[in-house]
């Protein structure tokens, strides 16, 4: 979850937000054939959409906000929470692919 070489937990997996390094700068371990896909995404959607609806439900029935309230929060939490999730599960799926040796490598 920290972003690190799934070999030696070093080196940075990642050189920009969500671009994977083709090679560990510490171990030198190959990266470029460990690709997560769509698996990160979607435990987001699901996690962070149970979490907006649960959310937006509560609201509304414990306050009866009016509904530009709903209009303004929600796209805000569900893209923050998206975008803080996204990078430590991409990672976390990287080092599983990496530990069961899935990319034929």
């Amino acid at each position: 979850m920290a972003a690190r070489c799934p070999k030696c937990r070093e080196g940075a997996l990642f050189s920009g937000f969500l671009t994977v390094n083709e090679f560990c700068p510490v171990c030198g371990l190959d990266l470029r054939a460990h690709d997560s896909g769509d698996g990160p995404a979607v435990f987001i959607i699901f996690i962070v959409g149970a979490l907006a609806v649960g959310g937006a439900i509560l609201l509304e029935f414990s306050l009866e906000p009016p509904y530009w309230v709903h209009v303004v929060t929600w796209p805000i939490v569900v893209l923050g929470l998206s975008l803080a999730m996204l990078r430590p599960l991409k990672a976390k799926f990287i080092e599983i692919q990496y530990r069961r040796r899935s990319t034929g490598l």
